[in-house]
């Protein structure tokens, strides 16, 4: 039977919402639905987070044709692709299994039609990919997805762009990489518990609903949602935390890691539109990986549930 943890408990009793959350937990199971295995066999990307050999938490994304996700049990998830030698998680995933597995947390989203599904477990290497057995299969509402189609460039194409791909690492954001920040309307966040159980989940918002404070500080409003608060629950326990902002027309991304805590300030909440807690993220690392991606995206249909950006 699915439970919370203390700290996800911790901030649903916070946040006067034990009751939602209870109802919600029906939500959380341990096998994919076959209605669920159709639903990822149809996608071409996966967000991931997990844990560097530093104790790092970044968040990433893998992508391949419809087909590169597979259910072959209901407790078991393949992933027929590597992240690319320059990512963070890269050596990790490269060796889950051998030095014992990885945990990492995944969410797919699929934007055209603002469904995703997040699922949790541990990950071994398994030929070219990975096999994840599955703790936690979770559905989530379509709140605050951008609306967008894809196409995968040709072979010949993405080749050529990885072939050149050159990233560049920094301890704080760049003039250019705060404007990136500025303007995204969609991030997804990793973040574990104080067991290193890891989860990935999916913050849209219209552009702007991200705040750069500062080089190495990050705001955004945590806006009415399911009540589960695993991504809270899990920084009240552990703040180890990694962003990724896809750039949806280029196929680059932007990984940072860091730390980030809940901020309960009644004043700061009320400024900014929409928000029920704000998210302060302190930046200690970034990385910045062109031609992370072989996907091209739409222009966005924000969400009618964005709220207005401060």
């Amino acid at each position: 039977m699915a439970t919370y943890h203390s700290g996800e408990v911790a901030v649903q009793e916070r946040s006067a919402l034990t009751d939602q959350a209870r109802f919600s937990l029906g939500g959380i199971g341990d096998s994919v639905p076959a209605v669920a295995a159709a639903f990822l066999a149809e996608q071409p990307l996966i967000v991931m987070g997990g844990t560097d050999s530093a104790g790092r938490v970044w968040a990433t994304q893998l992508a391949g044709a419809p087909g590169f996700l597979r259910v072959p049990d209901p407790r078991t998830l393949v992933i027929d692709a590597l992240p690319p030698a320059e990512d963070p998680l890269s050596p990790v995933l490269a060796t889950a299994g051998a030095d014992g597995p990885a945990r990492i947390g995944m969410i797919a989203v699929e934007p055209a039609t603002r469904r995703r599904m997040r699922m949790n477990g541990t990950a071994v290497r398994s030929g070219g990919g990975l096999r994840v057995g599955l703790d936690q299969v979770i559905a989530n509402c379509p709140k605050y997805i951008q609306k967008r189609t894809h196409r995968i460039l040709p072979p010949a194409e993405w080749e050529k762009a990885a072939g050149a791909r050159t990233v560049t690492d920094g301890t704080e954001l760049s003039a250019a990489q705060q404007r990136t920040v500025s303007a995204s309307d969609t991030f997804f966040i990793a973040t574990t518990s104080d067991r290193g159980d890891a989860d990935a989940s999916h913050r849209g918002g219209n552009p702007g609903f991200v705040r750069v404070l500062s080089p190495t500080l990050l705001r955004w409003p945590d806006y009415v949602g399911n009540a589960m608060f695993l991504t809270l629950g899990n920084l009240l326990l552990n703040p180890a935390a990694g962003l990724v902002f896809p750039d949806w027309e280029t196929g680059s991304a932007l990984l940072l890691t860091g730390t980030a805590h809940t901020v309960w300030d009644a004043e700061e909440i009320a400024r900014t539109p929409g928000a029920q807690r704000l998210v302060d993220f302190s930046v200690e690392a970034v990385r910045e990986m062109p031609a992370a991606s072989p996907l091209r995206w739409t222009a966005p249909g924000y969400s009618r549930f964005n709220p207005p950006a401060a």
